[in-house]
C-alpha cells in the first residue's frame, strides 16, 4: 500500500496543486504543515505575517476535511518532522513545492537525506509557487535572466502546465493531527488593525471579482494610489493560496489582463535571479561600493511616517496599518529612502519584511535593490522625485489624506509641495517639516554617485 506525504509549505491550497495531486495518487495520503523552529525564530516571523499564515492554515484545514482528510500540525525541524511522520505511518513517498531560498534548499536537500535513509521517495513538484520554474528559462551563456525584458520575452513563448481541480476525495491514515498554536504563542506583538484575512477561500473569491471587474481598468488604474485599483492578491500569491499558473490561464486576452499577466512574470524573474544568487537576499546583486549614509533619525522618521513629505509618509502610515502597501507607493518610499536620504537598501527592506503580509524574500530584497540601483535596473541612479509622483499618481491629494488625516483640507498644491505650508500651519497640524530638501539631497546623490 502507497503511503504519501503531502508537505505544504507556500503552497497553501487545494486547487491546481501539483503536490497535493501527485501525494493524492497513493493510496493513503497525509498533508502535513511543520512550524519550523528555525523560520519562528527569524525575521519572518512578524505578527502580521503570521496571523495571516495561520487564517491559511485554519482555511486549508477546513478544505481537505471536506475532502475526507485533515492537516497534520507539527512543530520543529522539517526534515526531521517528515522522518518521523513517514515512520510512524509507513510512508513510502513524500511531495513538496520546490522553492528558491536559501532556507528552501538547504530544507530540500536535509528531506533527501534523511529520506533515503528510510528508502522513501521525495518528490520536488516544479511550477507551485511560481508559474514558471526558477531555473527552466535561461539565456546562452547564463545562469539566468538579469534583465526583466528579455525574460519575459521567453517567458511568453515557453510552455506553461495547465491548472487542474482540486482532488475529489482523500484517503488519510488515523493519525493525530495536532492543533494550530494561537497567533501570540507564535510571534507576540500588536498586529496591523486593518490587516487583510488569509486563505484560499478568501483567495478564489478575490481572484474570481478582480479577473471579472477589475483587471480590464488594470492599465489606466494600477499606477493610481487614491483608486486603490490593484488585485492585492500579493498575500495570496506569496503563501499560495491563489496559484500563478492559474491566474494566468484564466486571464483574458485584453490589454489590462495583459499587463496583470506581465506583473506576475515580473514575480516569476525576481525568483529566478534569487534561485541563481541566494546571497541576493543580503548582498548587493551588482557591486556599486556605494557609501551609504547612517542617520538613525532619518531612518525613524521615515519608519514613522514622519518625514515631513505627505506621498512618502502616506505610504508608510498605508504600510503600519494594513501590512500592504500599493505597488506605487513602494517605489516612491524606496527612492526616498535610498536616492534622497541615502540610506541602505537593506534597512528599508527589513522594515518593510517587518510588516508587508506578503513579505517574500525574492520579491521584497529584489525590488528593493532595483529602486536602490544594486539589483537589474539598466538605470541605476534614477530618482523618483516625490513631487513629481504625488502630483501625477495622487493628482487630487486623496491618498495623501486618506493616510495623512492631519493634513485634510489643504489645498492640493501644499499637499505636493510641502515646503508652500506655512510653519505655524503645519505646527498646529501636529505634522513635522520636511526633514530634507529634496532638491539639494537629490543633488548629493547624483554626486555621490558619481564619485562611486
Amino acid at each position: 500500500m502507497r503511503t504519501a506525504i503531502c508537505l505544504f509549505t507556500r503552497d497553501l491550497r487545494i486547487h491546481d496543486n501539483p503536490v497535493l495531486l501527485a501525494a493524492a495518487a497513493a493510496d493513503r495520503v497525509v498533508p502535513l504543515f511543520v512550524l519550523d523552529d528555525a523560520v519562528l525564530a527569524g525575521p519572518f516571523n512578524r505578527p502580521n505575517r503570521m496571523a495571516f499564515l495561520l487564517d491559511c492554515l485554519r482555511d486549508l484545514r477546513r478544505s481537505l476535511r471536506e475532502l475526507g482528510g485533515g492537516l497534520v500540525v507539527r512543530r520543529g525541524s522539517p526534515s526531521a518532522e517528515v522522518a518521523a511522520l513517514a515512520d510512524e505511518v509507513g510512508a513510502t513517498e513524500v511531495h513538496v513545492a520546490a522553492d528558491v531560498s536559501a532556507h528552501a534548499t538547504a530544507r530540500a536537500n536535509e528531506l533527501r537525506q534523511v529520506l533515503a535513509e528510510r528508502s522513501c521517495a521525495l518528490h520536488v513538484h516544479d511550477a507551485v509557487i511560481t508559474a514558471q520554474p526558477a531555473g527552466f528559462l535561461t539565456p546562452a551563456g547564463n545562469d539566468h535572466f538579469a534583465v526583466f525584458t528579455p525574460y519575459f520575452r521567453r517567458w511568453a513563448e515557453a510552455p506553461m502546465r495547465r491548472s487542474a481541480a482540486a482532488p475529489e476525495r482523500l484517503r488519510m491514515p488515523d493519525v493525530r493531527t495536532g492543533a494550530l498554536p494561537a497567533r501570540a504563542d507564535l510571534a507576540p506583538g500588536d498586529l496591523s488593525p486593518r490587516l487583510p484575512s488569509g486563505g484560499e477561500t478568501e483567495a478564489r473569491q478575490r481572484m474570481r471579482d478582480w479577473l471579472a471587474d477589475g483587471v480590464a481598468g488594470y492599465v489606466e488604474g494600477h499606477d493610481d494610489l487614491a483608486a486603490d485599483a490593484t488585485s492585492r492578491l500579493s498575500p495570496h500569491l506569496h503563501f499560495g493560496c491563489a496559484s500563478p499558473v492559474e491566474l494566468v490561464e484564466r486571464a483574458g486576452r485584453g490589454e489590462g489582463d495583459q499587463a496583470f499577466v506581465r506583473q506576475l512574470a515580473w514575480r516569476d524573474f525576481h525568483h529566478q535571479v534569487l534561485a541563481a544568487r541566494p546571497e541576493c537576499s543580503h548582498r548587493d546583486y551588482r557591486a556599486r561600493n556605494y557609501r551609504w549614509r547612517d542617520d538613525p533619525q532619518a531612518l525613524r522618521a521615515w519608519q514613522e511616517g514622519r518625514t515631513g513629505i505627505p506621498i512618502v509618509d502616506a505610504g508608510m502610515r498605508q504600510l503600519a496599518e494594513e501590512g500592504w502597501m500599493h505597488n506605487r507607493a513602494r517605489m516612491i518610499t524606496a527612492s526616498f529612502l535610498t536616492k534622497t536620504l541615502y540610506l541602505d537598501w537593506r534597512l528599508g527592506a527589513r522594515h518593510f519584511f517587518d510588516l508587508l503580509v506578503d513579505g517574500d524574500v525574492a520579491n521584497n530584497d529584489m525590488n528593493w535593490q532595483w529602486v536602490a540601483g544594486t539589483g537589474t535596473d539598466s538605470r541605476p541612479n534614477r530618482v523618483l522625485n516625490p513631487t513629481r509622483q504625488a502630483t501625477r499618481y495622487d493628482p487630487a491629494g486623496d491618498y495623501i489624506r486618506r493616510y495623512v488625516p492631519e493634513l485634510d483640507g489643504l489645498p492640493v498644491g501644499q499637499l505636493h509641495e510641502p515646503r508652500r505650508i506655512d510653519p505655524a500651519e503645519r505646527a498646529r497640524r501636529g505634522y513635522p517639516a520636511p526633514i530634507v530638501d529634496v532638491d539639494d539631497a537629490n543633488a548629493e546623490f547624483r554626486a555621490a554617485r558619481g564619485k562611486a
